[in-house]
């Protein structure tokens, strides 16, 4: 198993994850490839857990612009493995150390991803206007939960 930061060349791979989940769907072309290399190469970054060369268990995705995480999933065959914490981890570690103070994030109430995000720290906020609970994360609380 390799973390890697995400190229363009792990698309196929990325919407293969993404569209096997079975919260937090997403319907297949609402959003293009060229909106997902923006992020990977423009606005943020992003990770993969590799396990072979070819087929990742999972991606994470961070904007760098305002902190927002705008995906992060693992193939439900691979959960439980520990690769969603370490997509997390290096996601968050990198966005704030570009000196972001705040992150935010959007996810589906109520699923294994809301549970995920309360045990890493994150505070939940209000559901907004798209029915995704809305959470935030500070730098100082992330140092002082990794000190």
């Amino acid at each position: 198993m390799t973390l890697r930061i995400a190229t363009r060349d792990d698309t196929a791979e990325i919407w293969r994850v993404r569209y096997a989940v079975t919260e937090n769907t997403l319907t297949p072309g609402r959003i293009l490839d060229d909106e997902l290399h923006a992020y990977l190469e423009g606005f943020g970054r992003g990770w993969v857990v590799e396990l072979a060369p070819g087929h990742i268990a999972g991606f994470s995705i961070g904007d760098a612009r305002d902190g927002n995480i705008w995906a992060m999933f693992v193939d439900p065959a691979r959960a439980g493995q520990g690769h969603g914490r370490a997509l997390h981890d290096a996601m968050v570690d990198w966005l704030f150390a570009t000196g972001l103070p705040r992150l935010s994030l959007g996810t589906q109430p109520g699923s294994r991803a809301d549970a995920f995000y309360r045990r890493a720290g994150w505070r939940p906020l209000h559901i907004d206007d798209h029915g995704e609970r809305r959470f935030e994360l500070f730098a100082t609380d992330w140092t002082t939960r990794h000190a």
